[in-house]
């Protein structure tokens, strides 16, 4: 039987993993390629970041730097600029040496972090909808998944603080939590941030904080570390990554920063997944994390920009827009279409219109809670979002 060992006892693939098959994104680009459509689906940007730092990566591949082995904890140059960062964006103190680990990208740092600090039977909070690599992350340390489903009140999607408070029980072990919040465009608030710190020190909780689109906040939002909070820094693992912010999404380069006891434990851990990653990009991106301001602010007036051309186009073209606060990711309710199910209407959408989107019902333990939401990502050309929006209009 296929997928079966020799002797039929089993199925080949560990357990813990069976209900992770190929994923939406495979399938969804796949379909993109197959029917010639707009690709909204997965979150890659489809122009490279700056030319300067492209050009720091090519200067160090030539001058021999990180082509072989880097350091285990990541070159003294980023771990540096690292700190540097944090201390710059946010005043928060991070000793180099020994409170910052540098990652193959965030999805490894999210998967050694789980791997290192949780164990069989502890609960892990996820604030659902959640990136799909927490639901599997969790599953290969052995945790229990514990959803607490962010839902829709005006014009946003918004966190439950009871529901949160509720979910804690003496088996919780860990919040995983992500803000700016993919797929939903939430960011969460300093008021709501300091509820979860005030939650997580009366309960003694670990608490690993996804802030990848840390730099993508629009209008009056901000993004607030949940580590500088009081009470935090010693239970908090940041993660970040330049990915994101500086559109080299295959150059993999990512890391935590945390308390000295912390980042020894999740190296442990990220020691026997890559071992070490992106020499010569880690060069490039300790000068990237140098920029200017300017640099950011540029960076978030364009995603603004498109942000606001792709929901116009959305909402002319009957969705029902969430325009997100962070991420370059908005949520739509199809409902206003006559659709209820996100799934068949993804299928369907590159014939009917030639563009892919995401059904958000993927990232849900709670599957019909995601039922009618569906996701488009906006970190492309201005003229890509330009044309997907009149073919959406067009097919309405």
């Amino acid at each position: 039987m296929t997928g079966m060992t020799s002797n039929g006892r089993r199925p080949l693939l560990n357990r813990r993993l069976t209900e992770f098959g190929t994923t939406i994104f495979a399938e969804m680009s796949a379909l993109a390629l197959s029917t010639d459509s707009i690709n909204l689906g997965q979150g890659f940007p489809d122009t490279d970041g700056p030319e300067e730092i492209r050009e720091a990566a090519v200067r160090a591949l030539r001058d021999g730097r990180g082509n072989q082995y880097p350091p285990g904890p990541g070159v003294p140059e980023l771990r540096t600029a690292i700190a540097a960062h944090q201390k710059h964006h946010y005043g928060l103190s991070y000793d180099p040496d020994r409170e910052v680990l540098v990652t193959a990208g965030a999805t490894e740092a999210i998967a050694a972090s789980l791997l290192a600090l949780v164990e069989p039977g502890d609960e892990v909070i996820a604030l659902e909808p959640y990136y799909d690599s927490y639901a599997a992350g969790i599953a290969m340390a052995g945790g229990t998944r514990v959803p607490v489903t962010l839902r829709p009140h005006e014009g946003r999607f918004r966190l439950d603080l009871d529901e949160l408070r509720d979910a804690v029980t003496d088996n919780t072990r860990l919040l995983l939590l992500n803000t700016p919040h993919n797929p939903t465009g939430t960011v969460l608030s300093r008021e709501e941030l300091g509820e979860i710190a005030k939650l997580a020190v009366e309960r003694d909780l670990l608490v690993v904080t996804d802030e990848v689109y840390e730099h993508l906040v629009f209008d009056d939002a901000e993004h607030v570390p949940l580590a500088g909070f009081p009470g935090m820094r010693e239970r908090t693992v940041t993660i970040g990554s330049a990915g994101k912010t500086f559109s080299f999404t295959g150059w993999k380069v990512g890391w935590i920063t945390s308390t000295p006891d912390l980042v020894t434990a999740v190296r442990s851990a990220k020691q026997f997944l890559t071992y070490v990653a992106s020499g010569p990009f880690q060069y490039a991106v300790a000068e990237a994390l140098a920029l200017p301001d300017t640099y950011f602010e540029a960076f978030r007036a364009d995603l603004r920009a498109k942000r606001d051309l792709l929901a116009d186009g959305l909402t002319a073209a009957g969705f029902e827009v969430f325009r997100p606060a962070g991420t370059y990711f908005v949520t739509t309710d199809i409902r206003p279409l006559g659709e209820s199910d996100g799934f068949a209407f993804c299928r369907a959408l590159p014939e009917r219109a030639g563009v892919v989107a995401i059904p958000n019902a993927v990232f849900y333990d709670h599957r019909e809670e995601g039922a009618p939401f569906v996701r488009f990502a906006f970190c492309k050309r201005t003229e890509v979002l330009e044309a997907a929006a009149r073919r959406l209009r067009a097919a309405r």
